[in-house]
């Protein structure tokens, strides 16, 4: 186990472990993510995603294309099943501008980013689960379908599979059975890259109530543009020749565009509780990309990393301190020292700038994220500001915590090659910083 404990009211290291050793972080490699995103994107960024009419329009009816270009927003989410709130605005725009009927394409211009979706080093098995959800420029309701299963009435019936929003393209194949009453759920998914088809199995219990799951769709940028099509049918305007990724157009839209609407994300402060509190791995890879992308090249993990690296070293941590090869913190090939996390929340802490909404996008212990359940009637109970992780052998939590004598603390306990329960791990760590709520600076 890898620990380091300081104050920040003296300076004073309270305890150190194997804090230079290097251990995959897991979700813990999203305070790097995140806190350079602070510095370089700065908390008032927003993202464009942008409508364009390609061709010209007479009597309602654009003669030509649609085209959506994406710039990497991960927040355009499904608020019902029949799609977002933002296409029926857009609809709403078209309409204003004088087009019921589109005699062409709907278009998907993703380019923003390069179009390498998984992370470097994610897991096979995981690829079809909506952790795993692949990023694009062009994205909706985070890439995923969700699945709700609902049991038969008897045992050995069939489960009932439905997946919403309108367009996620998934071909699937249940073999979800109704079990016993009070059997456990248990859900898999399964789907290679490339692949439209989904094959869900598992058991759900008679008389349980829906599960409810998310599966992880293979071309996001079709799933925005079939979604917008579908919405789009729903208000009256018909697209004629379908809905496509700009790299299956067999030939491209005309150069000469008219902005029909443009929309824009929340803030960078309010993506970054939706990215941290609930340990949101799309949004690492989404804000990873967008802190690659320059004039001349697309947004890539890559050219994240660099950033990442070249913001960390002129912050003073030492490049051999972690290996970043994600922003989410799913994959098995990052490592990080104790210490080099340690050293990147002080940074946070000390800049004014970047401190407040950093703060307050942490999970707080027995209140919300994924603290939420965690010490609760506890001396730790909203005491502690930290950001978890999780992958299989590997538990980490790192960030403040407030003790009895008005001192606060940062730190990070990260657990590796462990077979116990990550429940024995988790009490480990609150024991810990219980003991250091209660005698630091008594």
């Amino acid at each position: 186990m890898a620990v380091r404990v300081e104050s920040l009211r003296t300076g004073d290291v309270i305890y150190q472990r194997n804090s230079d050793k290097l251990v995959m972080p897991a979700s813990n490699m999203k305070l790097l993510t995140m806190s350079v995103a602070a510095e370089k994107l700065g908390w008032d960024f927003k993202y464009e995603t942008t409508l364009y009419a390609a061709g010209t329009v007479r009597d309602g009816v654009l003669n030509g294309d649609l085209v959506v270009v994406g710039g990497g927003d991960p927040t355009i989410g499904a608020e019902d099943p029949h799609g977002a709130a933002l296409f029926d605005e857009w609809a709403d725009a078209l309409l204003r501008a004088g087009i019921r009927r589109v005699q062409g394409r709907l278009i998907g211009d993703d380019n923003a980013f390069d179009d390498d979706g998984i992370g470097p080093g994610w897991s096979w098995d995981d690829l079809a689960d909506g952790y795993a959800a692949r990023s694009s420029a062009l994205s909706y309701n985070e890439n995923v379908a969700v699945v709700r299963i609902t049991p038969g009435t008897l045992p050995g019936a069939p489960a009932t599979v439905a997946l919403t929003p309108n367009g996620h393209l998934l071909n699937v194949t249940s073999q979800v059975m109704t079990a016993d009453r009070g059997v456990s759920t248990s859900i898999q998914f399964a789907r290679l890259p490339g692949s439209n088809a989904v094959t869900i199995r598992g058991r759900i219990a008679a008389g349980a109530n829906p599960a409810v799951r998310t599966t992880s769709v293979d071309n996001p940028t079709r799933f925005f543009v079939e979604g917008f099509r579908l919405s789009l049918a729903t208000r009256g305007i018909v697209v004629t020749d379908g809905a496509s990724d700009i790299d299956d157009a067999i030939t491209p839209p005309a150069a000469t565009r008219r902005e029909i609407a443009r929309h824009l994300s929340p803030p960078l402060a309010s993506i970054a509780a939706s990215f941290l509190k609930p340990s949101q791995n799309f949004y690492g890879e989404m804000i990873l990309k967008t802190l690659g992308r320059t004039p001349e090249a697309p947004g890539s993990t890559a050219g994240g990393r660099a950033a990442v690296r070249e913001t960390l070293t002129s912050w003073g941590v030492p490049a051999d301190s972690y290996v970043m090869s994600d922003g989410s913190g799913l994959s098995r090939y990052n490592y990080v020292s104790a210490d080099a996390i340690v050293s990147i929340l002080k940074h946070v802490w000390r800049d004014e700038r970047v401190r407040g909404p950093f703060l307050a996008a942490l999970p707080v212990g027995g209140h919300d994220g994924t603290l939420d359940t965690r010490m609760r009637n506890t001396v730790l109970d909203a005491h502690v500001q930290a950001k978890t992780g999780t992958i299989a052998n590997t538990r980490s939590l790192s960030g403040f915590v407030d003790t009895k004598s008005g001192d606060k603390l940062v730190f990070s306990m990260i657990a590796n090659n462990f077979t116990a329960p990550s429940a024995q791990i988790d009490a480990i760590v609150e024991r810990a910083l219980a003991m250091l709520v209660e005698r630091v600076g008594s």
